[in-house]
């Protein structure tokens, strides 16, 4: 009932653990707090919040225009709605290596179990669109020490995501990563990795774990799990995989709606309400509410409840 019982810092521990080379830990993306639920009730490893889906839910595109206090609050919300670490996008981390710092503390406050810091600049970009603009070796090394160094919490796993690959190629996307790690990342996102060769490639020249993102539509192929496992790589991220469903199921009911004038034709495609109430838990609130208010009503033998009686 309410949120997670389990602490943050033990999340972030189980974050950690999940991450070995090969484990392959699938992180499907939460685009709400009841969608981090269901991804813990079919028995992920964990929750990747996506800084894509956070600013499309504003109705915004993915280019660097949310800020700070919107990312940390938003996911702050989703995380504590689950048992599972909750890992974040934290985009370049809102600014120069101060307010990549404070960054971090946001984040740790707000219940995450890490982030991920990358090496573009604004306007940023997708990591799958062309045109990005990359910041140099320098200033992303500087992000990913500020980062490691403003942590209270050791655990807070500092990721460092580099886009490299697709402006210069796989030679420089492995040299970079293996300086962000020398920075003090903890784990490698290589975005936009053409094969299942260039995965391996990384994870091979890096001690630390390696993420995949496999997300539709973009310039890697949608590998599966094992292919990956395979090659090494220690966590799958499906950033916008949920929200694409959901919005895809939207819009075809809005087009039944406008089409028959009546929803009826979807309603076998909709979540029940008993399933509804079934991730919200609601049974546990109505006992917890019964519990609280039922009181001996003074001078009889008669216990009430104080709803039966407003």
């Amino acid at each position: 009932m309410l949120y997670s019982k389990t602490s943050p810092a033990d999340k972030r521990v189980a974050l950690r653990r999940a991450l070995t080379p090969g484990a392959a830990a699938q992180f499907p993306g939460a685009f709400n707090p009841l969608s981090a639920r269901l991804i813990q009730e079919k028995g992920f490893a964990g929750v990747y919040i996506s800084g894509a889906v956070l600013a499309n839910d504003l109705g915004l595109p993915d280019v660097g225009l949310t800020t700070l206090t919107e990312v940390a609050h938003r996911a702050g919300q989703i995380a504590r709605m689950t048992d599972l670490p909750a890992l974040v996008d934290a985009d370049t981390g809102f600014g120069e290596p101060m307010n990549v710092a404070r960054t971090i503390q946001e984040l740790e406050n707000a219940g995450l179990s890490g982030c991920h810091i990358e090496d573009q600049f604004n306007p940023k970009r997708c990591g799958h669109l062309d045109g990005k603009n990359m910041v140099d070796l320098e200033t992303a090394t500087k992000r990913i020490k500020a980062a490691a160094e403003a942590r209270i919490d050791e655990n807070f796993l500092i990721m460092a995501r580099t886009d490299i690959r697709a402006v210069e190629g796989l030679p420089a996307a492995i040299d970079r990563a293996k300086a962000l790690v020398d920075a003090g990342a903890d784990a490698i996102f290589p975005e936009a990795m053409r094969s299942v060769e260039e995965f391996e490639a990384v994870c091979k020249a890096v001690d630390v774990p390696v993420l995949a993102n496999m997300t539709e539509f973009g310039k890697s192929e949608l590998f599966t799990r094992q292919a990956l496992a395979d090659a090494g790589v220690a966590m799958i991220i499906y950033p916008v995989t949920l929200l694409r469903s959901a919005m895809g199921a939207a819009e075809r009911v809005l087009d039944d709606i406008n089409a028959h004038g009546t929803q009826q034709g979807s309603v076998d495609q909709m979540l029940t309400r008993a399933r509804l109430y079934e991730l919200v838990d609601y049974e546990a609130y109505n006992q917890w509410d019964t519990g609280i208010f039922n009181f001996q009503v003074p001078g009889t033998d008669i216990e009430a409840n104080a709803s039966t009686l407003a």
